[in-house]
Formats: structure tokens, sequence, C-alpha cells
């Protein structure tokens, strides 16, 4: 069965449209989850890198993503066919209105302050600082992970 032209290349740019659909960016602060809904029936889920956001899964139908440090990695969702359903790039910003920078004699130290201060890692601060709040870091995930 020959599909005259024009057909075949409005069905391929409704098939590219709808993909492009699917691609959407998720935003989420560190230490916060968002519900995501999914179009379709979710049989497989894959974040790219665990360290920078994590999924629970509730149903097929609905996931939460989880914010653990700054950064981005994406998301990639299968049906029970292996037909994926969902692309997505996974933003963890932080709530920048919470966070204290303190310069000391050249070297910046970051706080996040709500309701308390308390320290967190940020590009550009002290290497000591930086170094020590993500060895803390690495060490409760292994807790939470069970190792």
């Amino acid at each position: 069965m020959n599909i005259p032209v024009k057909y075949s290349f409005i069905a391929l740019a409704g098939s590219l449209f709808a993909h492009a659909a699917n691609a959407q960016e998720i935003s989420v602060e560190t230490n916060k989850t968002v519900p995501v809904r999914v179009t379709g029936s979710a049989a497989s889920i894959v974040i790219g890198n665990k360290n920078v956001a994590d999924v629970a899964v509730h149903d097929e139908h609905l996931i939460f993503i989880t914010g653990k440090t700054f950064g981005t990695t994406n998301l990639m969702i299968f049906d029970k066919s292996g037909k994926q359903i969902m692309s997505s790039d996974v933003v963890v910003t932080a709530n920048a209105s919470n966070l204290v920078t303190i310069n000391r004699s050249g070297a910046s130290y970051t706080y996040d302050c709500a309701p308390e201060c308390r320290s967190v890692t940020s590009a550009g601060d002290e290497e000591t600082y930086f170094e020590r709040l993500m060895t803390q870091q690495k060490n409760m995930q292994d807790m939470n992970n069970g190792n």
C-alpha cells in the first residue's frame, strides 16, 4: 500500500510533535517532592543519576520525583511493550531565597537559612568545607541505602 508523500509527511510531523510533547522538563527543589502524572501505563522507570533525584512509584499513572542535590538528570518511562511513553530532563534547584553565602577572607560558605541556618553544598565554596559536606551527604545516602 503506497501512502501519498504529503500524508506520510503529516504522519511523521504528528509523530514528532507527540514525542516533543513528552519531552518536558521537570523542576524540583532539593529535599522537595513533586508529583508527575504519566500518560499511559508505566511499567519501567529509569532515572539517569540517582544522586541528583529519586523516583517513587505510586501506581502506573502517578510517580513522585524527589530532588536530592543540585544538578540535572533525565527520566525515562516505558510501557509493558518497551515503548517509551515519557522522556524528561529533571532539574534540581535550590530555593535561592533561603540561601546565605558568607565570605571569610576570600573563602565562601553557603547556608540554607529557613527556618534555621544549616550548611549546604554550593559550587565555589571553600574546598575543605565543601568536601566535608559532600562526605556527610554520601554517608547519609549510604545509611539510607543500608550500606
